[in-house]
């Protein structure tokens, strides 16, 4: 018995390394030398890689690329569409495989539907990219970004609940603290 599921419309070239009960869903491909945790969710339509890495729970909407220079942690969430790039500068005529810029998407990031991510630029543990944003620079640890180009809008929890004015979560009661611009739990 196969230790992950893969729709029969989907292909998985040689050389890739997929975790335990990760599902990969109806016409994705994914490239030579990627690498999928566990309990991941494909979506349809995705194309990965190739040597992309992706952690363990990831879940990857419908119609999504990741492509060479891209590392993704544990516990992404990557909404319908969102979009990557890997070349700053790209022409049809001109080879740039040489020059990708890598862009790591840091443990618990939730990036929302069609937000396009500029190369280059990280996204750090539990911020969130809201819908259709642009992300032209590195968005610090649990800050909503939104807009283009995307801007801080609000500090959130590791869960997603916008805090209160006393940075404290709504639902779990956790408190933050800002040190030197970066949101620490208390």
């Amino acid at each position: 018995m196969d230790k992950y599921f893969v729709h029969p419309s989907s292909y998985v070239d040689e050389n890739v390394s997929v975790g335990k009960g990760t599902k990969i869903w109806h016409f994705s491909h994914i490239l030579k030398n990627v690498e999928i945790g566990e309990n991941c969710t494909i979506g349809q339509n995705v194309v990965i890689g190739p040597n992309v890495k992706i952690g363990s729970n990831c879940k990857i909407q419908n119609n999504v690329s990741l492509y060479d220079g891209l590392y993704i942690e544990d516990n992404v969430f990557l909404g319908p569409s969102c979009v990557f790039t890997n070349v700053i500068n790209p022409r049809s005529t001109v080879i740039r495989k040489d020059e990708f810029k890598e862009t790591i998407i840091k443990h618990g990031a939730s990036i929302g539907a069609n937000a396009t991510i500029v190369c280059g630029n990280n996204l750090e543990e539990f911020c969130m990219v809201g819908a259709g944003a642009v992300v032209t620079k590195s968005i610090k640890n649990n800050s909503l970004v939104i807009g283009n180009p995307a801007k801080h809008h609000k500090w959130i929890s590791d869960n997603g609940c916008i805090l209160d004015e006393k940075l404290t979560c709504p639902e779990t009661k956790q408190k933050y603290e800002l040190e030197n611009g970066v949101l620490v739990k208390r």
